[in-house]
């Protein structure tokens, strides 16, 4: 018997119908993340410049989509804040586009934090479905303890390897969480 609460219990219902329902979604981004992943791998110097143009676009479209908002408020003083982070927005995202070799090293700081979170998060929420998805759950943990890992393999190459780190680190993080989406999927198809 187990001491879940209802909560849990139907949480963990909804979840495993959702993955049972759309297993093959699940399956086909698993696939897509693998492949995606050893391309970036296989040139990791042009995967950094292209995640540095990708995160500048991002940037730099949050800062025009603020600047229009705040603009249709029609209440400057009230949206202030909003115009100064979206004039934020604007600048990094430019910066970022315009030599995006040097954005790929802040980049990567950014990103070895990210792993660094989700690592743990990972880790902690593989732990939290070993009972629902007993035959995956361990693909979920070592996702997590890989995001670690390479975590840590970017502090000690630091600075000399930031140019390649940012396309590789991705890489290897979109095959870990392709395989553990992957594995997911397959499980999600198997459950009655």
């Amino acid at each position: 018997m187990t001491s879940m609460s209802p909560n849990v219990l139907d949480a963990a219902r909804s979840f495993t119908h959702a993955l049972h329902e759309h297993w093959k979604l699940f399956l086909a981004q698993g696939i897509v993340m693998v492949i995606l992943g050893i391309v970036a791998i296989a040139a990791p110097g042009w995967a950094s410049v292209a995640v540095d143009i990708y995160v500048g676009w991002i940037f730099l479209l949050s800062g025009l989509v603020g600047i229009v908002a705040m603009f249709s408020a029609g209440n400057f003083s009230s949206f202030l804040w909003t115009f100064v982070t979206a004039l934020l927005s604007l600048a990094v995202g430019a910066l970022l586009l315009w030599r995006p070799e040097e954005g790929t090293i802040s980049l990567t700081m950014v990103l070895t934090a990210f792993f660094i979170f989700e690592g743990v998060f990972q880790t902690a929420a593989s732990f939290s479905y070993r009972d629902v998805i007993p035959s995956s759950w361990g693909w979920m943990l070592a996702s997590g303890l890989a995001d670690l890992v390479l975590a840590g393999i970017v502090i000690y190459a630091w600075p000399d390897s930031a140019v390649w780190t940012l396309g590789l680190v991705v890489g290897v993080n979109l095959i870990t969480s392709g395989i553990a989406v992957t594995m997911m999927a397959v499980a999600g198809r198997d459950i009655r």
